[in-house]
């Protein structure tokens, strides 16, 4: 029987700084917001961008190091596994999240030129 495989991989903009936060024990994690573009001809032929909103969190030292070089705006390469979760806002009603949780990614991936335009440098 053949292994199945929980991967996501997303190259997107941030859309915020990244927020590293602590666990009540004390575990760091990171939570950031990834914008992921994609752009068709609709049916009057005229071009149409949908952007997708992602949530990513990231935990222990890669979540520091993400949080120490990433910012609002920067375009990220980013690897991981899609989780879904419920919890329990605090007015009780409940709430779903589906997010991925990073294990790797690719800071700088397109960097601003002297004019602040961004070049971009794929990695793949």
């Amino acid at each position: 029987m053949k292994q199945l495989v929980n991967r996501v991989q997303l190259i997107g903009n941030l859309g915020k700084d990244p927020e590293l936060t602590q666990t009540a024990t004390g575990k760091q994690f990171l939570r950031v917001s990834l914008a992921t573009n994609e752009s068709y001809k609709d049916a009057k032929g005229e071009f149409v961008t949908n952007t997708t909103w992602h949530n990513l969190v990231a935990w222990g030292p890669l979540a520091e190091r993400m949080a120490t070089r990433l910012s609002k705006g920067e375009k990220v390469a980013v690897a991981g596994k899609l989780n879904h979760r419920q919890y329990d806002d605090k007015n009780g009603e409940r709430k779903y999240m589906t997010e991925i949780v990073v294990q790797d990614f690719m800071d700088f991936v397109s960097r601003k030129d002297s004019t602040g335009k961004n070049e971009d440098n794929l990695p793949f």
